[in-house]
């Protein structure tokens, strides 16, 4: 049959009316009306089928979840102060100690029953400030110590009738001397000298820096006796004590910093920020009850562990610890 006939022929079918019913579901698609706008319902009696209308809830760790807030777990306190070994009270005697192991003498010595101290006083001249100048203490007569025992858990001496009167707290290798007079300045008319013997009196620097790494190790332990005394104080003192325990707790750190600032190369040995925190645990530690002069010690300090030094890798400034170098 020729093309165009079977195209003649087929062209009625074609171009036939749809039925009304086939137009009318067309036109309920298309327009979203009918059986097109109601939702599938599911069958009954299914386990977890959701009814028509019900919320559906988000998944866990959905965008629009709150988190979850962690209740804040208040530090532990310890049951018991922390003791660090108390120093003897003789462990410097005989020795030659500097004024923040820069310039001075200071020398205790045992004589009978009891102790003496000799010093050379470092200062400045009243008529010229900017010139320095020594002079002896007490005249340059050793001077008689009155032992004061270990109020603060420290060995403590005076010499409240001597020229500036002084008071000496033994530390582990050195002397804490604080002025008992109304000012911290000394100062000798005659020798035109003004002096500030307060501060700490230790050995020179060359000598503490080899123990750099043991002071570093010592530090962390004296840190955490410090931390945890004073909690068990803030927790055994009533209401109107704590301020006054905090306010101390805060000062100490300005006071290390004011006291150790000017000891001859502190930021290589830390010998100074050292002995201040020690002394710092122990006065805690014996206000909390505890004789450090005969109580075992609680805490031991031991070296931290050395980081390992990072490869240098090229391109890289091997004095910054791995940071980029800087850009020329």
């Amino acid at each position: 049959m020729p093309p165009l006939t079977r195209a003649l022929l087929l062209a009625p079918l074609l171009l036939a009316p749809p039925s009304p019913a086939a137009a009318q579901n067309f036109f309920e698609e298309l327009f979203g009306i009918g059986r097109a706008a109601k939702p599938p319902v599911p069958p009954r009696g299914v386990p977890g089928g959701v009814q028509p209308g019900s919320p559906i809830a988000p998944p866990p760790g959905a965008p629009g979840d709150a988190p979850t807030a962690e209740v804040p777990r208040a530090p532990a306190v310890p049951k018991q102060p922390v003791v660090l070994k108390a120093p003897p009270e003789d462990n410097v005697v005989g020795q030659e100690l500097m004024h923040n192991g820069l310039n001075g003498s200071l020398k205790l010595e045992k004589t009978g029953g009891g102790t003496t101290a000799r010093m050379i006083l470092p200062g400045t001249k009243v008529s010229q400030p900017s010139e320095s100048c020594t002079v002896p203490w007490n005249g340059g007569t050793p001077a008689t110590l009155t032992a004061e025992g270990r109020p603060d858990g420290l060995a403590r001496f005076e010499a409240a009738g001597a020229t500036c009167p002084l008071r000496f707290e033994v530390v582990d290798g050195g002397v804490l001397v604080t002025s008992l007079g109304a000012t911290p300045i000394c100062t000798v008319a005659a020798a035109d000298c003004a002096t500030t013997p307060a501060g700490l009196w230790g050995p020179a620097a060359a000598t503490l820096i080899p123990r750099a790494a043991e002071f570093d190790g010592a530090r962390g332990t004296a840190d955490r006796a410090v931390r945890e005394n004073y909690k068990l104080m803030t927790q055994r003192a009533r209401g109107q004590d704590v301020r006054p325990i905090v306010t101390e707790q805060a000062a100490f750190s300005s006071d290390r910093e004011q006291l150790c600032r000017t000891y001859a190369r502190e930021g290589a040995h830390g010998f100074c920020n050292l002995r201040f925190t020690e002394g710092r645990a122990l006065a805690l530690a014996t206000r909390l009850g505890v004789n450090t002069a005969s109580a075992a010690p609680t805490a031991a300090a031991a070296p931290r562990p050395r980081r390992k030094p990072q490869p240098s890798v090229e391109g890289m400034n091997p004095d910054a610890g791995g940071a980029p170098a800087f850009p020329e």
